[in-house]
């Protein structure tokens, strides 16, 4: 049995959920509670919540400014590969976990903490993503999760549970609908939207414009990569944040990055999600376009065999495993020619690559044209497709002569 924690760091927001939490801990455990919360860009009002963390208990309140370090080290190795879940889900929620995580366990060995808490509920992803990152930081930590744990099973068993505490909370009307935002993207799901048939209500996404009202005059944008990352947009060096920040800006004016999707949850039950990521649309359309004149085919290959599995590394949780550093040194080792710009057309909703060029291209116009050249011997092509076919050959060989 765990030992009895004497200090624990609670992953806190102020909304219902944690005020609780914050409670149901100190009065379950008799410990210090530190409130810890991670601004990765969700544009939240942070204000104010030292002032609510320690009316509901908490010796203090610890409020990071990760957005620089999420978008640096965790978005842009992400964008490296080329990273889609099942096919169309670019990972928002994923990929901020293991940063919270990081800063969290930050704040476990500056304030010498035993246990960790969150209020991730027992059917989703983010218990596995939170606890899996703060096992493979500190294996002795002592994680608690409520949720799997207490008494209390729904939003009204909250709401009674702060009325009898007098626990100051702000009561809202449901949302029809979960949401979660950073900077990377914003998130929809359960409520109207567990029904697969129903259509996202218009007046539900808060970033993008529907496509049928953006613009109806495209807007060109210039991205520049270096070494495999965006640098600049339109010619101006930003930092990481900043430029996914200005290419959400952009790419939300114009319906850019809507997804609607049922994707597999590592637990195993499956569930519809609603993102919009216009500005990680925008980045791994361009990254892809760079790719194609400066990475040679095979390492493009084999590294493209590599998505799913380095997606799947993110999503379930494993962002400190092995594995995933592994794929990540050799997805890094391809990306050392990737230096460039790509032109961008943006219109209704899509993102269309109009135009790419780099120093290190391996493009060669005079290979490509159909024109006469000295470079390429058409004649060639005859011994190269023979030896190809050798295979199939020999195979249909072998088949007519066990028809006769």
């Amino acid at each position: 049995m765990a030992a009895h924690p004497k200090k624990i760091v609670l992953a806190y927001s102020g909304g219902l959920d944690t005020s609780v939490i914050l409670t149901w801990l100190k009065e379950t455990y008799d410990a210090e509670v530190i409130a810890f919360c991670a601004d990765v860009g969700q544009g939240e009002e942070l204000g104010g919540l030292d002032e609510k963390a320690r009316a509901t208990g908490a010796s203090k309140c610890i409020i990071a400014d990760l957005k620089e370090e999420f978008a640096r080290d965790f978005c842009f190795p992400m964008l490296r590969a080329n990273a889609i879940y099942e096919g169309e889900y670019l990972l928002g929620t994923s990929i901020a976990r293991p940063v919270i995580a990081k800063a969290m366990m930050e704040v476990v060995r500056q304030e010498g903490a035993d246990a960790i808490s969150h209020g991730a509920t027992g059917k989703g992803n983010d218990q596995v993503r939170f606890e899996l990152a703060a096992m493979a930081i500190d294996p002795r930590i002592q994680i608690i999760a409520p949720w799997r744990t207490w008494s209390l099973r729904s939003r009204s068993d909250c709401i009674e549970y702060c009325k009898d505490r007098k626990i100051p909370i702000e009561v809202t009307a449901e949302k029809p609908y979960s949401m979660d935002a950073n900077l990377f993207h914003i998130s929809y799901e359960g409520g109207v939207l567990e029904d697969t048939w129903n259509e996202p209500l218009k007046d539900m996404f808060r970033w993008t414009t529907d496509p049928q009202d953006a613009p109806d005059v495209p807007e060109y944008i210039v991205i520049g990569y270096e070494n495999g990352d965006p640098v600049s947009v339109d010619g101006e060096q930003l930092s990481p944040a900043a430029l996914i920040q200005r290419l959400n800006e952009i790419g939300s004016r114009h319906g850019v990055g809507r997804v609607d999707i049922v994707e597999n949850r590592f637990v195993g039950m499956k569930s519809r999600g609603v993102y919009e990521t216009p500005g990680g649309t925008i980045l791994q359309r361009a990254h892809r376009a760079v790719e194609s004149i400066t990475v040679d085919r095979e390492v493009l290959r084999i590294r493209d065999g590599l998505i799913p599995e380095y997606a799947s590394l993110v999503y379930r949780g494993f962002w400190f495993a092995p594995e995933r550093e592994m794929l990540q040194a050799l997805i890094d080792d391809a990306q050392k020619d990737v230096t460039g710009e790509v032109r961008l057309k943006l219109y209704k909703g899509n993102a269309d690559v109009v135009g790419r060029r780099s120093p290190n291209t391996l493009y060669d116009p005079e290979l490509a044209t159909f024109e006469e050249d000295e470079v390429y011997d058409q004649q060639d092509a005859t011994g190269f497709i023979r030896l190809n076919a050798l295979r199939l050959r020999i195979r249909a060989l072998r088949d007519q002569r066990g028809g006769d």
